[in-house]
């Protein structure tokens, strides 16, 4: 099976620029290797977001230290994903970008 192509909002280097750059590695090795294969199945760390989502998102990914980071995402066509968000969890509420969202 080929694999999905991942392709980036405009706001995420945005959405990066709030997040410390130690964590960039990490988040773009995460993204890579979770979301080229299957990116719409359940596991335990990408779940199926409750609609309507924030962003448009369909999906949520979860991972980090402390599963602290989530990205937002939805499967557009039969191979692609396109990554809606990147924030960070702090207890209850989720930060994009200094802002908090409501999910």
């Amino acid at each position: 099976m080929e694999p999905f192509e991942i392709v980036y909002a405009d706001e995420i280097g945005i959405h990066l620029a709030a997040i410390e750059r130690k964590h960039h590695t990490l988040i773009s090795a995460t993204i890579k290797q979770q979301l080229t294969h299957q990116p719409e199945v359940a596991t335990r760390n990408r779940k199926p977001l409750r609609q309507p989502a924030a962003f448009g998102a369909k999906w949520e990914l979860r991972f980090g230290p402390d599963n602290r980071f989530r990205v937002l995402y939805r499967v557009e066509g039969s191979q692609r994903v396109r990554v809606l968000a990147i924030g960070v969890k702090y207890r209850t509420r989720l930060n994009i970008a200094n802002e908090e969202i409501d999910l």
